[in-house]
């Protein structure tokens, strides 16, 4: 048997045992769509440190810095298309199988692809909140805001970076980070930066979920940061089943019930295929 079909051949077995799942994604789902990854198969860095939130919020340099690099790198996350991984576990959610996605993603993918029960764990980097007012704004604004202004993106390295980051040392001299078109106050995009908190409604929502799914599977992530492990901790401690779908190591290994290392797009799709075409077997009389 193919590798992939041994692989899927086991995820459908767990589905069978647990039939409703909670799924949380992380970056390894999109990286078929163009936009790389934080970490290696080990999860060791692969970049430099993406800015944290305390610098933004307290370094007008920073902001300087970031604002340049995201006007050379949203291009790359606005116009990415969903990959097979995303589109297979929409056709899931269609089949009843997966209840609720949790992604650690910013990019939107999931929605894209036509799954409707997504929570962006991370926020969304298609938009921008005013730290003062609260107010949301477009990102794609942000990138006429520039142009209008005559501040266009400096060139990059031809190889993107995680999350519409590019690849470029010093700021703009003649940029100044945006302000918020109601109050002028500071913005920032509609996500969380490293050292920022996810939002407790929001962690609650999708503990909510897990505790009437019957099985949480993650799938493509490395689990390195504690916003998306502590959800494998609490399936553990909540007596869910785990299975792990990713090619290299993750935090949650030693607590899976299932781990699969491979690539996530075709064992989903199979496992999708199979799913929505397999008629249903009948109810016990």
């Amino acid at each position: 048997m193919h590798t992939d079909d041994a692989h899927s051949a086991r995820l459908l077995d767990f589905i069978a045992r647990y039939p409703r799942l909670v799924v949380l994604t992380g970056a390894g789902v999109s990286a078929g769509s163009g936009i790389p990854t934080y970490r290696d198969r080990e999860g060791n860095w692969q970049h430099s440190a993406p800015i944290t939130h305390q610098a933004f919020v307290g370094s007008d340099s920073a902001r300087r810095r970031y604002w340049t690099r995201s006007l050379a790198g949203w291009p790359a996350v606005r116009d990415a298309r969903p990959n097979g991984a995303h589109l297979a576990l929409a056709a899931m959610e269609r089949a009843g199988v997966v209840e609720l996605v949790i992604t650690q993603n910013v990019d939107r993918l999931h929605q894209r692809a036509g799954s409707r029960k997504v929570i962006d764990l991370h926020g969304r980097l298609d938009r921008v909140r005013c730290l003062d007012c609260e107010g949301l704004q477009s990102r794609e604004d942000i990138q006429r805001h520039f142009a209008h202004g005559g501040v266009h993106p400096q060139p990059a390295p031809a190889a993107p970076r995680p999350d519409g980051d590019a690849d470029i040392t010093e700021p703009a001299a003649d940029l100044q980070p945006p302000r918020c078109p109601a109050c002028r106050g500071m913005v920032m995009p509609d996500v969380v930066f490293f050292g920022g908190a996810v939002p407790r409604d929001t962690v609650a929502c999708c503990k909510a979920a897990i505790d009437t799914a019957d099985a949480l599977l993650v799938v493509g992530s490395s689990l390195q940061v504690y916003s998306g492990f502590r959800f494998c901790r609490y399936a553990r401690d909540t007596g869910k089943p785990l299975a792990l779908l990713n090619p290299g190591a993750s935090r949650a290994d030693p607590m899976a019930a299932l781990k699969l290392a491979a690539n996530c797009a075709p064992v989903l799709a199979a496992v999708a295929n199979h799913l929505t075409t397999t008629p249903a077997a009948p109810p016990p009389r």
